[in-house]
């Protein structure tokens, strides 16, 4: 993979599906730092001074310069540059192959959750305090998570782009660190595709990974547009779960409530720069489909006067209030108040300033920050006066599902019969695995699985095996295929002594080689076949290796996918030929039950009894 000290791959906030702002950067000409509140602003200025001479500046505003701009907004000390930029003569073409050339297995990251709920429920005690006290409408609350990079490098040496050598990063930054970050940059952009993408190599001041959804402004031919986001929802299990979830999301008055507030403050804001009567907002509460959440924007758009500069527009605009609160100056200091370290990068803003000074800045959320094998990512949310400790906990941890799902590779997994030359339930599986791709972002080409499957097929024309097919994030197949010993008459089972937390959980809702969750349940009493699972509401969901149907009240009855489990196969056969009906059975139902059955499309159906 070829190595790039910065990339951008940017939407068009104006045509959201049409074509993007991507580029690639090699070796900088200069960068611009500014380590004191009073420097900002004349670094901003030698930005917009370099984007007139027909150059690209492609970097960062930290959180903690705000008070550059405004002496009364509260931050804590910097832990690094104020404002990072680097200065480009060139763009260089977004490399056609990066998400399908990055090292697939090159790292791995163990993160430490940003709090416990304890901590959680306090923290919206003091601001619901201050809120019913009149003191503010609404403050950003956020923590950071804190992850262990671990490596896994290939030994050959990386490409690298043109000029690199000669660039003052190349100095500071090994092949090895500078390879594990892009790999985690091609990873975070298959968990959130689409937004407002950067990376950016600073050398001795670490990488910048963003994926962030969020727009901060786009500034051009003197037109400013910001786009805050505000308001969460989680993304559904089905499809018509997944629109329910949306509609409930752009109806509920405590989310709108939470957006308009920063409409209202971002509109005043802007008032700072633009023409009079310019300032409109031509769309409130739209909302936006995310792969792990649902997220609700507003329009803000504006006409700047003459002579406005980009350092006026930071000085109107930064911090974006969809981060801080409302009103800004106090729910910024209740943030330094509450939060024990500075937020760096995180929910202060990156971006790009083009030749002839067009500017796009992200808000960086959903961002990830490497220094060494150290890496940081903030997770936070809007407290209003509607807000509950649950449902806050509840948003911080859909927020953290794209840091997870790209911390460590993963394939997606099938698990067929092959019987003397035929594979059961092939079509289904294969719809599946189709489905999960779509869903991760991995590339599906048909054609290519079933060369796979084939090859394997003509190798084992006879007997009975179990067939493992993979498919990785690149789009690569692969099969393998194990002798498959008979199934036993009847099998043991015993009921999970705790809930799984993870039941709604992407990575049980298809089946990939992440399987930690499941493994933590795994029998370990001789004689014991598989552990019966159970959500944190008392569900009954599914096994570890297989779905499960029950004997209740005279009825076989299996649990519906809702409670959080994987769409099994062997499942879907059953309920199709009507052996099974869904239904929601508890943990306080099992005395009713008179009957169990371990259901997979390897194994078919078991007759079990479990140690309930």
């Amino acid at each position: 993979m070829t190595i790039y000290s910065a990339l951008v791959d940017f939407s068009d906030p104006y045509h959201p599906q049409g074509s993007r702002l991507r580029h690639a950067f090699g070796a900088a000409r200069q960068h611009l730092i500014a380590h004191r509140p009073e420097e900002v602003r004349p670094v901003l200025d030698a930005v917009q001074t370099a984007a007139a001479q027909g150059l690209w500046c492609v970097g960062y505003v930290r959180y903690e310069a705000a008070p550059a701009f405004d002496s009364a907004l509260t931050v804590h000390a910097p832990d690094g540059p104020l404002v990072w930029f680097a200065v480009y003569d060139q763009a260089l073409p977004w490399p056609a192959d990066f998400n399908s050339s990055a090292p697939e297995a090159s790292f791995t990251v163990d993160w430490q959750a940003p709090l416990r709920r304890a901590e959680l429920d306090a923290t919206i005690g003091a601001i619901a305090r201050s809120i019913d006290q009149g003191e503010l409408y609404q403050v950003n609350f956020t923590a950071q998570m804190r992850g262990l990079v671990k490596e896994v490098f290939d030994e050959s040496a990386p490409e690298r782009a043109p000029g690199w050598e000669q660039s003052p990063v190349a100095e500071t930054v090994a092949a090895s660190d500078t390879s594990t970050a892009l790999a985690m940059f091609a990873a975070l952009q298959r968990a959130q595709p689409g937004g407002y993408g950067a990376y950016i190599d600073t050398g001795a001041h670490g990488q910048v990974l963003c994926v962030s959804p969020e727009l901060f402004f786009d500034w051009r031919a003197g037109h400013v547009l910001t786009r805050p986001m505000k308001g969460t929802a989680p993304r559904g299990d089905t499809p018509d779960e997944d629109a329910a979830l949306a509609a409930a999301l752009s109806s509920s008055p405590k989310e709108r409530a939470e957006n308009v507030m920063i409409v209202d403050l971002l509109r005043n804001d802007l008032s700072r720069i633009a023409q009079p009567h310019s300032v409109q907002v031509p769309h409130l509460f739209a909302t936006q489909a995310l792969p792990t959440v649902w997220q609700m924007t507003s329009d803000v758009v504006a006409r700047t006067r003459a002579g406005c500069t980009l350092g006026d527009v930071f000085g109107a605009l930064f911090p974006c209030g969809s981060v801080t609160g409302a009103p800004k100056v106090r729910a910024m200091q209740m943030i330094a108040a509450l939060e024990p370290q500075p937020r760096g990068v995180y929910c202060g803003a990156v971006g790009v300033v083009q030749p002839g000074g067009a500017a796009r800045f992200n808000v960086p959320i959903r961002t990830v920050t490497l220094q060494g094998q150290s890496a940081r990512c903030g997770i936070g949310s809007g407290i209003t006066a509607d807000a509950t400790a649950q449902g806050e906990w509840q948003e911080w941890q859909h927020k953290q599902v794209f840091v997870h799902r790209a911390s460590s590779a993963f394939c997606l997994l099938e698990t067929l019969a092959l019987v003397d030359g035929a594979l059961r339930d092939a079509p289904a599986h294969l719809v599946r695995m189709q489905q999960g791709a779509l869903h991760f972002g991995y590339p599906w080409q048909a054609d290519h699985v079933q060369v796979v499957i084939r090859q394997l097929v003509q190798q084992h024309p006879r007997g009975v095996w179990r067939v493992r097919l993979l498919l990785d994030a690149r789009g690569e197949a692969t099969a393998q295929a194990y002798a498959l010993e008979a199934s036993p008459p009847q099998v043991r089972l015993q009921l999970a002594e705790r809930p799984l937390e993870l039941a709604h959980s992407e990575f049980v809702r298809f089946k990939t080689t992440r399987r930690a969750h499941y493994d933590a349940f795994a029998p370990t009493t001789p004689g014991v076949f598989d552990t019966v699972l159970w959500n944190a509401e008392g569900e009954i969901t599914e096994c570890t290796r297989g779905n499960i149907a029950l004997l209740l009240d005279g009825q076989w009855v299996t649990p519906p996918l809702h409670c959080g489990l994987l769409g099994g196969i062997g499942r879907a056969n059953a309920l199709r030929e009507g052996r099974v009906q869904e239904a929601v059975v508890c943990v306080t139902d099992l005395s009713r039950v008179r009957g169990y059955a371990f259901v997979n499309s390897l194994r078919g159906w078991i007759e079990a009894h479990c140690d309930a």
